[in-house]
């Protein structure tokens, strides 16, 4: 039986965005203007939220930090994440700052467009890192020595801090933007060499300020820009593996996609999942691709 999260010690902490997800999803191709039947659903979501519930799957114990207001959602969302089998010990609950959400519309051919609205996160700042700068979980004098996930929906400002912060220096940074629009906000872990980014196309060229054909150049690119390691996805086609001792090459399996809102999330975290398993990067790879076929044609679980 596996621990409760209250009285074990977790696995990794996944620090950033914690919010409600309301999804509207359609079989029809849409466009600009589109008007179509489909299904409008709410279920926990947030980067670092979507990260930790599929580590959780994988039998790990993620703790959340990040913030979440005392008001009707967010006791709500606190108490389904309590239940999904995650800490919510150090979760910062603001009397003023409301819950969070992100909103996104999905057709048959892809994401049409997504609103998040991560202000409450943004406004709370340094205060979700407490339980780690000066808290249970360590401190610039005893540095917490684990894994973290870390997503960009943290300000540029923050993620700084954190690229910088002796209260970071042992830990074994996992690294996503958000979103495109928010990857500028990991260059202080290029600036630093420190972490491990993982990125789509889109988002490495961002961070490259330029554009790339493939994840094999991306990775390359990031690699030269100081980038200590490189994970970089591209849809259906090749992923990479980028690191200081080479570059490894995967084709993803081929399936149907159903949904693409979380596959990013999903990939990170079989990816982490495995390698703290013992898995080589060949085989951690192998398994991220498995489990984000598997997440975005339907057959694993929001």
């Amino acid at each position: 039986m596996k621990p409760h999260p209250d009285t074990a010690a977790p696995d990794i902490l996944c620090i950033g965005s914690v919010l409600w997800d309301v999804i509207g999803r359609s079989a029809s191709v849409m466009a600009r203007g589109s008007d179509v039947p489909g299904r409008i659903i709410r279920l926990p979501g947030g980067v670092a939220l979507n990260i930790a519930m599929t580590l959780a799957r994988f039998g790990l114990r993620p703790a959340l930090l990040s913030a979440v207001g005392r008001d009707p959602e967010g006791d709500e969302l606190t108490a389904a994440c309590g239940r999904l089998g995650l800490d919510t010990t150090y979760l910062y609950r603001s009397q003023d700052l409301p819950t969070d959400r992100y909103m996104a519309v999905e057709g048959a051919n892809g994401l049409i467009a997504a609103i998040a609205d991560a202000h409450s996160l943004e406004s709370a700042g340094a205060r979700i890192l407490r339980p780690l700068t000066d808290g249970p979980l360590g401190s610039a004098q005893a540095p917490y020595p684990g894994l973290v996930a870390l997503d960009g929906n943290l300000t540029e400002h923050l993620l700084d801090d954190i690229a910088r912060s002796p209260a970071f220096r042992a830990a074994d940074l996992r690294i996503a933007p958000a979103s495109p629009g928010k990857a500028e906000r990991l260059l202080p872990f290029l600036r630093a060499g420190r972490g491990t980014l993982y990125v789509n196309l889109e988002e490495a060229g961002i961070l490259c300020q330029t554009r790339f054909g493939s994840a094999p150049d991306a990775a390359a690119a990031l690699l030269e820009r100081g980038a200590a390691r490189a994970l970089v996805t591209d849809g259906g086609a090749i992923t990479c593996d980028g690191h200081r001792d080479g570059i490894l090459s995967r084709q993803p399996p081929e399936v149907l996609v159903t949904r693409v809102t979380g596959a990013g999330d999903t990939f990170m975290a079989a990816h982490v999942a495995a390698e703290r398993g013992g898995a080589g990067r060949g085989a951690a790879l192998d398994r991220a691709l498995a489990a984000a076929a598997a997440y975005v044609s339907g057959d694993m679980p929001s």
